[in-house]
């Protein structure tokens, strides 16, 4: 079911020190999620879910909400991720993309940690390409000379859930936000349809090797509870 929360992967680190948060990994395709969840989980600080939320910036909206809505993801970190479509020219299938910032009709949310996750990811991944920039979203599937405009106006990738899924999260209470993509079709390696991941398969690999970067991230964050 979309958006219903799958298992923690861990527990929540006990001792002394601060609390890590929980963390909620967002994705909207039922192939991402699968990506996600089949990827190795060992590793992570403290409790982590990986949720669907469905496709489109209103599915995003109405998921986040109502998972940090629940008492056990109150304060918990989040991650959007699954796949984009890149924009400049030269990317790949199976390059990733870590976004400075997200940009949507709710305004800009900035990014926490992206220097960290990209060392992460690079060490995870060693030998993909992984783009900073601008990640803007979208209420459709982006082709052609629209591409070319959401590029001009210095963006590097789109997707539908990203934007809505940050701006949702800072809504709900201060915690980490981040974004990571990986791009699943570009100017020159266009699919006719994103959901058959056509010629995708690599990104799907790329998507099930992010977790441990994702919990380095993760563990780096120390966040006082309310």
């Amino acid at each position: 079911m979309a958006g219903e929360p799958a298992a923690g992967a861990a527990g929540a680190s006990e001792g002394a020190g601060p609390a890590v948060p929980p963390l909620v990994v967002a994705c909207a395709l039922g192939i991402e999620k699968l990506a996600l969840r089949s990827g190795d989980r060992g590793g992570a600080p403290a409790p982590v879910t990986v949720v669907r939320t469905g496709m489109g910036p209103a599915h995003a909206r109405r998921t986040v909400a109502r998972t940090l809505g629940r008492e056990a993801w109150r304060d918990a970190a989040v991650i959007a991720s699954g796949f984009c479509a890149g924009l400049a020219p030269g990317m790949h299938p199976g390059d990733l993309i870590v976004a400075e910032e997200t940009r949507g009709p709710d305004g800009t949310t900035p990014c926490v940690g992206t220097d960290l996750l990209v060392k992460a990811l690079s060490r995870a991944l060693p030998g993909r390409t992984v783009h900073t920039g601008p990640l803007t979203g979208s209420d459709h599937v982006v082709r052609g000379p629209e591409r070319a405009a959401l590029r001009a106006g210095g963006a590097i990738a789109v997707d539908m859930e990203s934007a809505a899924t940050l701006s949702t999260a800072v809504a709900a209470g201060a915690r980490p936000v981040a974004a990571v993509r990986v791009v699943v079709d570009a100017p020159e390696h266009e699919l006719v349809r994103i959901g058959t991941v056509r010629g995708g398969i690599s990104a799907f690999r790329v998507l099930r090797a992010v977790l441990p970067a994702f919990f380095e991230w993760h563990r780096s964050l120390l966040l006082p509870r309310r």
